[in-house]
């Protein structure tokens, strides 16, 4: 009897975004084939919070310039073991169809005859910025957004929207082109102001998140040796977030701390030694208990805030929403 192949989005790499759907499927498994980023992530987190999973879990994870099983040999492992009765969990980070090559392994198995059942992720593009107080549109700032591929790079007048300060650019996998990237971005209506966020390695222990300009970003990016994975955030929307209060424009380049408590706790500001006023800040989540604020400035135009708070903090037990998903 042949078996089934789910394609199922593990979103950014935190198990609480998993779906019950998704969750269901890895339970129900014999064999979960994983990606690196998010996927792995995600089992882990699930195994420490005592769900228990019985599949045998392949890992085909990528890094950068090595992928020791190919997208062919990925789409051939899927087939083989639905052809031998195994129901199979596709498990990939973000979004299957995101930057994902889902529907290309999609239509693999769906050739060889196997059906494929696809559950949607959390896309980092989205949940990834939301983790530094950016959103994507907002009332009066930002009324559209436009997600692009970093292995890409953007070529000037390729898309018009691009060059609208009111239109919010998310860019995925661009770190190695940052430079070109903000350098077509700024010769636009942007300009150099333009604010621009990176958030490296979003809901993962090496949480960053590093607010410049489309001027400043590639050299803030490079002194700090910016990683992937990260995403790029370019547009007004960016100043929203509480990490840029007061970096985007001070001109004497101030130092600025953050305080966070814990949430119940309505003292959260933003304190300037320069005896402004203090601004009042976005509390960050819950399960955030701790948040060190650090200090980069490039021209008094940058501030860059890092968020050292252990992945492990946030994430609250799990196990009781796990066992009535069963």
């Amino acid at each position: 009897m042949t078996g089934t192949v789910t394609l199922v989005g593990a979103g950014p790499g935190d198990a609480g975004l998993l779906t019950i759907r998704g969750l269901r499927a890895l339970q129900e498994a014999d064999v979960i084939v994983a990606d690196r980023l998010g996927a792995r992530a995600v089992l882990e987190q699930l195994a420490a919070d005592g769900v228990h999973l019985s599949a045998e879990v392949i890992d085909v994870g990528k890094l950068p310039g090595h992928h020791p099983v190919p997208q062919d040999g990925i789409n051939d492992l899927l087939v083989q073991h639905a052809l031998a009765g195994r129901r199979v969990v596709r498990l990939k980070g973000g979004d299957p169809f995101v930057y994902g090559r889902g529907r290309e392994e999609q239509q693999h198995c769906e050739e060889a005859g196997i059906p494929v059942d696809v559950v949607p992720g959390v896309t980092s593009a989205v949940s990834v910025p939301a983790v530094a107080g950016i959103p994507l549109t907002h009332r009066g700032v930002a009324a559209s957004f436009t997600v692009l591929s970093g292995h890409d790079q953007i070529e000037p007048g390729g898309v018009l929207s691009l060059s609208r300060g009111d239109h919010t650019v998310v860019l995925l996998m661009g770190v190695n082109t940052l430079g070109h990237s903000a350098h077509v971005l700024s010769s636009g209506a942007r300009g150099v102001d333009c604010p621009v966020a990176i958030i490296e390695d979003g809901y993962g222990e090496r949480e960053r998140v590093t607010i410049g300009t489309l001027g400043t970003i590639a050299h803030l990016a490079a002194s700090r040796q910016v990683r992937s994975p990260a995403v790029v955030v370019v547009g007004d929307v960016v100043a929203l977030s509480p990490h840029a209060a007061g970096s985007l424009s001070s001109s004497k380049g101030r130092t600025f701390t953050r305080r966070f408590d814990k949430l119940s706790d309505p003292g959260h500001e933003l304190s300037d030694p320069g005896h402004e006023p203090s601004v009042p800040a976005t509390p960050k989540p819950h399960w955030a208990d701790a948040l060190d604020a650090g200090l980069a400035v490039d021209t008094g135009l940058v501030q860059a805030v890092d968020a050292l708070d252990p992945a492990s903090a946030r994430r609250s037990p799990l196990s009781s929403l796990f066992s009535r998903s069963r």
